[in-house]
Order: structure tokens, then sequence, then C-alpha cells
């Protein structure tokens, strides 16, 4: 094997193994190979370049002019000498070995880097910055066997030091964020394409709010097109009237004290005051509150009321933390808030993360500091005004909405099997209104896979649910109680058998290939309970499949009609019943108005059902 050396630049080299070549990019940066084996071992060497005059041994001076050349151990050969002759013996200079940390391990362990730590060089977690469990013998150095190695990186992946620092890292807001694609649709007409480009050259980071802008310009397309003059509508009402961002500080039940970040976007009060919720999770910001809001102002715009739309929260984790720690941060929040907050300004209502305890140290601190309680916060009450079924409306309005689609079909929900995502209150009222009518719902979810129950759900056993999720168990625990039941880890419940999909979890739940695996098992209509589900590729394969969608902004309506039945009518003694019909007949009107612009602007032709 004659070696080539590269003479054009003088910082890298060329690892030469029989038909392999690697490239490395310097001696300047120390790299590891944990995968050097029998089959493959090397004896590396350092050579000086062509022309060099160094003698034996002075080729490690400068690292930056040496080329490296790695021959079979096996062999036996001796190491050409300087000069480029073969009379050199291997035992005469000193060897310098040089390990790769190779391209497959960066991608399969992506947290973790190689460092130097008092002269040595050792795998670091990226996240922690931790090299080791500290009662190893041998952390993670180049000293010993791969085995030994490869065990220590594993054990630290699953030690609790390195989950409760990923933990932090994903709530902080100083984590290296990856960005993400802006897909972008292609638009018929150049005026809807200008809406979405001056949204993007405004505000290119916040993937979310684009995305949200670019799904209703595609569906207002035709709209748009007849209507040129909606550009500068559109344009004007794409930026939010205000944008709040505050601090939160608070103690928790140790004296520390921690602070997050408050978001609230009052998007547009064209139509009246603004409603929308209030979203506690580590996620949020503020590209998610201003697509919340935008969705919310369209939702509150289909519903009977004339409404405006907001929308906010913060990056606080409510889960693990005690009632005292909760209310704490909800005063702390409320202390920023309140004075942009009112019965004919903004009110706000439950969201994840946040119920019927989240919003009673809310209203409480409001009512305080405000010095009058004119209004309440929609959303389930505590000890104040509110109807029997509050809680229920978004759920129950999402089975009315799609009652009111099989019924234009001359079918019904009795017998078709229904697939649910998510396990809070819009899931579980989903639930129970699907077998009040007679449907067989058989999935539920959570943040770490799903549960297909195949005799389907009944009352009893969304009881059953219901304490779980109280308890803070996993849904694993139903299964051992209901045998022919199953939990997935790491899985989506859209590749089971359906009829009818209700993703109710989050946003953009449903991509490319969950999409594709709904359109194989069956499913005809889905409904969205959660804001923006799709993403836009899961929209245009469900489109091509002619699976029927019923969008957020108007199944969803539920919520948005029970807050204002409370703050308008204020009955306070109304019956189950009479609530329910309430709720249907409102879900009738915007299902309604819903078909009349579908007509109006020549969708129905397209799409028969």
């Amino acid at each position: 094997m004659n070696p080539s050396i590269d003479d054009d630049d003088d910082g890298s080299m060329n690892l030469i193994h029989h038909h392999h070549q690697l490239v490395v990019r310097g001696l300047g940066e120390e790299e590891i190979d944990l995968e050097i084996g029998p089959e493959n071992d090397v004896i590396p060497a350092l050579l000086p370049r062509a022309g060099s005059s160094s003698a034996d041994g002075g080729g490690g001076d400068d690292d930056s002019k040496q080329q490296l050349v790695m021959v079979p151990a096996a062999d036996d050969h001796d190491l050409p000498s300087p000069g480029g002759g073969g009379g050199g013996h291997q035992g005469k200079r000193k060897k310098r070995v040089v390990k790769r940390w190779r391209e497959e391990w960066a991608d399969t362990y992506k947290w973790a880097y190689v460092d130097v730590k008092e002269g040595t060089a050792r795998i670091f977690c990226s996240i922690c910055r931790e090299y080791g469990r500290k009662h190893r013998r041998n952390p993670y150095g180049n000293e010993g066997s791969r085995n030994m190695q490869m065990s220590a990186l594993e054990e630290h992946n699953n030690s609790l030091l390195h989950k409760e620092a990923l933990r932090l890292q994903m709530a902080s807001k100083d984590k290296i964020m990856v960005e993400k694609p802006v897909f972008v649709k292609a638009l018929m007409s150049k005026t809807a394409g200008s809406i979405v480009e001056a949204a993007l050259k405004r505000d290119p980071h916040e993937v979310e709010f684009i995305q949200s802008v670019q799904e209703v310009v595609n569906d207002l397309e035709r709209v748009i097109s007849k209507n040129p003059g909606y550009v500068n509508t559109m344009e004007r009402l794409l930026e939010p009237e205000r944008m709040i961002l505050f601090r939160v500080p608070w103690v928790d039940d140790r004296g520390e004290t921690h602070v997050n970040r408050g978001f609230r976007v009052q998007f547009n009060q064209t139509l009246g005051p603004c409603r929308g919720g209030l979203r506690f999770h580590p996620s949020m910001n503020l590209s998610i509150a201003k697509f919340l809001g935008f969705g919310q102002t369209l939702k509150n715009a289909l519903s009977p009321y004339r409404l405006g739309g907001a929308s906010g929260g913060s990056d606080f984790d409510p889960k693990g933390k005690s009632d005292n720690e909760i209310m704490r941060f909800c005063q702390s929040f409320m202390d920023e808030l309140y004075r942009f907050l009112g019965p004919d300004k903004d009110l706000p209502s439950e969201e994840m993360g946040v119920g019927t305890r989240e919003m009673g140290y809310l209203f409480g601190q409001y009512r305080r500091l405000a010095g009058h309680c004119q209004g309440s916060f929609t959303g389930p009450r505590v000890n104040w005004s509110g109807s029997s079924l509050r809680t229920e409306a978004t759920g129950y309005g999402l089975v009315f909405f799609a009652q009111l689609i099989l019924a234009d079909m001359n079918k019904e929900l009795k017998g078709l099997r229904c697939v649910v995502s998510g396990s809070g209150k819009i899931a579980m009222h989903v639930l129970e209104k699907l077998i009040a009518y007679g449907a067989l719902p058989i999935t539920v979810s959570d943040s770490k896979g799903y549960l297909v129950d195949e005799d389907g759900f009944d009352y009893m056993k969304i009881s059953f649910l219901r304490d779980i999720k109280a308890q803070q168990r996993s849904l694993r625990d139903y299964s051992k109680t209901y045998a022919r039941s199953k939990y997935y880890d790491e899985a989506k419940p859209w590749s089971e058998r359906c009829d009818v999909a209700f993703p109710c979890a989050s946003q953009n739940e449903i991509d490319q290939s969950d999409a594709i695996s709904l359109v194989n098992s069956g499913c005809r209509i889905l409904v969205e309970g959660s804001n923006m589900p799709c993403t836009p590729e899961a929209v245009d394969v469900l489109r091509k499949a002619n699976v029927l969608t019923a969008p957020s902004m108007a199944a969803g309506a539920g919520g948005v009609v029970a807050g204002e039945l409370e703050l308008k009518e204020c009955n306070m003694n109304w019956s189950p019943e009479d609530f329910e019909s309430k709720l249907q007949e409102a879900m009738k009107q915007t299902y309604q108005r819903v078909l009349k612009a579908a007509s109006d602007f020549g969708y129905q032709k397209e799409s028969p059902e």
C-alpha cells in the first residue's frame, strides 16, 4: 500500500486503510473511535510531510504538518521511513494514537461530545456537561475497552442525573433551538401568496404561527381571489393588537425562587371583547401564543356571539408541583396581567395545563387586585357562578358537530369505531358523548403512548381512567385491570381500524405518516378537537384521500358558546338537559354557517359529502 500525500491543506489529513478513506478535520481536535475491533485493528503512525528534514521522533512537533497513515496491525510490516523508504522499524519511534469519534456514534448519541478534562480526552454529556458517574472506576476516558466505554454511555443516558438535566434543558429558554423548516404550500393566486410571504418576512422563526396563517390562507384562497380587497384586511388581521410579555417570579416549597415567562396576545377586538385560553406548558412561547390567538379569533367569529380572540399562558409546568406552588405562581402571574383584563377587555379561559384549581387561584387574585368581580373568567368554577356543563362543552360540541356531518350523509354515530387521542378534559368528555350516541370509542393516549380497548370504553371504564389520571399514573395501569386492552409505548393510535378520528391532544400531533396510517385504517371523517392537530403535509394526504375534516375553528366552538351563555344569561339553575339543548342549537348554527360559506364559494361541488 503506497500512501498518497495531499499537500493542498496543511490542517487536514487522510486516513488510508485498504479501500477505506476517512477524512479527519485535523489533529487539533481530539477524536475517539469506539468501534475499532479485531477485524479492523490498525496501528496509526505520524509521518512528516514529504520534503521535511525532521529526524525520527521529530515528526510530532507540528501536528498541522503531518500525514497519518493507518497500516493493518496483523501484517506486522515496518512503517515507512520519513524519507519515504521502508527501512525504519516501528519500535524506534514513539507511536501517537488518534482515535475517532465516528459519525454513526454521533448520530446515535446526539447528546454526547468529546472534550479534554485534566489532560485526558473524555466523552461528555452535552446536556448536563458531566463525563461520568462519580462511583465508576472508569469514567468515559480513552482508557478501558470499547464495551466499558459504551456501558458508561448507556448508564449515564439512563441515569436520573441525565434525565433531570434533559428535563431542565427542555424547560429552559436558553437552550439551543433547532430551526424547524417551514413547509410552504403552493398557492394558486398571487394575492394569497403575498399574504403568506409577508407573514414569513415579518416573523420567519415563528413556525407555529406561520403554519396557522398558511392553513387559513389556503382554506380562504377562493374567497380572497374573488374579493381582492380582503388582502389588506388579512394583512391587518395577522398583526395582533397587543402582545404582552412579562416575567413571572415565584417561590417553591423549599424557599427557592424561580422565574418563568408569561404571555398574553390580544389578537383582535373588532367584533367585541377578547376571549381565549391560558396554557401552562414548558413548550409555551410567543409563536404558540400568537397561533392560538389567531385561531381563537376566527373560532369566536364563527360562534353565534360577537367576540374577539386572545390567547396566552406561560412556560411553567404544573406537573409535579404542589398546590401551594401552583397558587403562588398563579398569583404572581395575575399580578402582572390583571390590568389588561376585564369584562369589556379580555377574560381568559382554561386550556392545556389550566383547570379548575388554576382558574380558581387566578380569579381570586384578579378579584383581590381589581377590587371588584364584574364578570368572571370563563372556565370551570370552584365557588362562584357557573353552569353545570361548562367543562364538558368543548368535548360534547365536537361530538355534536360530528353527528351533524353524519346526519347530512344519512348516517349516524351508532356502531362506528372511533379513535380518540389525548386523555385530558376534552378527550374524556368526547368519550362520554360518543358512548351516549352508541359509538364505540376504543383509544386514548398520553405523552408516552396510547391505550386501545377492543371492547370499547364504557362509563365505568371512563371513571377508572379518570382515577388513573387524577393519581398521575400511567395509562398502562388500565391494561392490568382489563385483559382485552393493550398499551403501546412510544406510539400513536392512528393505525387502529376506525371510522371517525378525534385528535384531542396537541398541535401537530398528526404528521404525514400518521395521516397515511389513518387513511389505511379506514378513517373517513376527522374531527379536530385540539388546535391545528395536523401538519401541512398531513392535511394534503387527508384531502387527496377524500377524508372529510371538521376544522377545530368550527367544531371546537362549544367552549366559547358555554362561556358566553354563562356570562350573558347568568342563569345558574339550568339542568344538564337545558344546557345541552342550548349547546346543540349553537353548534347547529355554527355548522350551518360553515355549510353556507362552503356553498357560496363552490367547495361543495368538489366534495358532495
